[in-house]
């Protein structure tokens, strides 16, 4: 957390304030229920819950009212994938959070809202394959899931996140947008 104060000083010193704030934190390892260990738990929740909760928290002086959180969660939030329980929990959190903090904030009108994407080409995703094939099987398995039939594409989940932070979106508050090919929907 050391960086991060870090971080939230010079944005204060050089700027005075932060209007948009985007946390992205985001890991987990694939248990099946009866062997997860507390040490996975403890990565991915630290991870994944305690990391935004004092992402945003520690920003919240930056914040102007008006401002705008926006939290990367995951379709796994509202899905049931197998041995990625611990995971999926963790982004359920992420997305209560907003839930939560809309009311926390409402009178700062500090607007929260979540993106949640379904698979997309990161290096996070094409990390899981150990090599060109692999990747190439893992992203064919993935987009066969997705009605649009692709992966996604980064700047697509960056779109929805510029329209959530803008004043397009000045009267949408504790949403969750799946950034997923239609996915969760159909």
């Amino acid at each position: 957390m050391v960086e991060l104060d870090a971080l939230y000083t010079q944005i204060q010193r050089e700027k005075g304030r932060l209007d948009v704030l985007f946390v992205n934190a985001g890991g987990g390892s694939f248990a099946p229920i009866g062997q997860i260990t507390e040490e996975q738990y403890d990565q991915t929740f630290d991870t994944n819950v305690k990391g935004v909760l004092f992402t945003v928290q520690k920003a919240l002086p930056l914040i102007p009212d008006g401002g705008a959180i926006l939290l990367n969660a995951s379709i796994v939030s509202v899905q049931g994938t197998a041995n990625f329980s611990v995971y999926s929990a963790s982004k359920a959190a992420v997305r209560s959070f907003a839930r939560g903090w809309t009311n926390d904030l409402k009178d700062r009108k500090i607007r929260v809202n979540v993106v949640s994407p379904g698979p997309i080409d990161t290096p996070g995703l094409s990390g899981l394959a150990h090599n060109e094939e692999e990747k190439r099987a893992l992203y064919t398995q993935l987009a066969s899931a997705v009605p649009l039939g692709r992966v996604g594409r980064p700047e697509e989940v960056a779109r929805a996140a510029v329209f959530l932070a803008s004043d397009d979106a000045s009267y949408i508050a504790g949403i969750e947008l799946f950034v997923d090919g239609g996915t969760v929907q159909v």
